[in-house]
């Protein structure tokens, strides 16, 4: 009985959307954006809410996304939509949805992070199915989506693909030591996927860039960890804000690169 109404419950909120995305205003532009629901989804939600941008913020479980859910409350612009990134026929369904909606930056920020007591586990400890769900989830979904809304980037005013990835991926930057097997790689097919996708990308005048968001203190969003500053981390918001710059200084001749969220200086793959 719980799953069928929490499964209406999500059925409910997704028809609300689907009245409420009409409304939004086609002289601003507009960003869609995945794992909205917390850490630097949610706060690029924020930030682009308030320069008054038209968002599409998607999440897993809108029903426990409260604070997404406030947004909403305080941003008429601002659209919630359930996205599970793996969920390719999903990814499908709401493209067509949006097939009149012109997207002028198309976010790809969800991921599936490393747990902290797994994070270090030599290769003896790798869990296989984490090891494929986090390359379907970080390197594969962002390309899906890619696909499925190019029409729509390429129709917009500003033309941005912006990846979020890691400097774990890095072969160069990447911590020297056996950690973070499954999530080290996946952010390194990525890489390697937009890399690859970044010679299709000028043909269409599409701007595609992976930026590195820094080492950033997600640990606030778990309630047992909050007021607790993680070293050598900067918080949500100062990220955002940089990369927000970054963004919006971006020219085709960014196109394929790996930026630094500070100064959008090029990283080493």
């Amino acid at each position: 009985m719980h799953k069928i109404c929490l499964r209406s419950l999500v059925l409910l909120l997704v028809v609300f959307s689907s009245t409420a995305w009409a409304d939004l205003d086609p002289a601003s532009p507009t960003v869609f954006i995945t794992g909205a629901n917390r850490g630097i989804g949610l706060e690029f939600v924020k930030q682009y809410a308030a320069l008054g941008w038209n968002v599409i913020a998607t999440a897993r479980k809108p029903e426990k996304a409260d604070q997404l859910q406030a947004l909403t409350a305080a941003h008429e612009k601002v659209v919630i939509e359930q996205l599970d990134v793996t969920d390719f026929a999903r990814i499908d369904e709401l493209a067509a949805k949006y097939t009149e909606q012109t997207i002028d930056v198309l976010l790809s920020n969800a991921g599936l992070t490393p747990k902290y007591k797994s994070a270090f586990k030599r290769v003896s400890g790798v869990d296989w199915d984490i090891a494929r769900k986090s390359m379907e989830v970080n390197a594969i979904a962002p390309l899906k989506l890619a696909q499925a809304f190019m029409a729509a980037v390429v129709a917009s005013g500003q033309k941005k693909i912006i990846i979020i990835s890691s400097k774990s991926g890095s072969f160069e930057l990447g911590p020297k030591m056996p950690m973070m097997y499954s999530y080290r790689a996946s952010k390194a097919a990525l890489n390697m996927y937009m890399h690859t996708l970044s010679f299709e990308t000028p043909k269409k005048g599409v701007i595609l860039t992976l930026l590195s968001p820094g080492q950033v203190n997600t640990m606030e969003d778990i309630e047992r960890f909050k007021g607790i500053k993680i070293p050598n981390t900067i918080e949500t918001d100062e990220s955002v804000v940089k990369m927000l710059k970054v963004i919006d200084g971006l020219t085709l001749e960014d196109n394929g690169k790996f930026l630094n969220y500070e100064d959008g200086t090029i990283l080493p793959w």
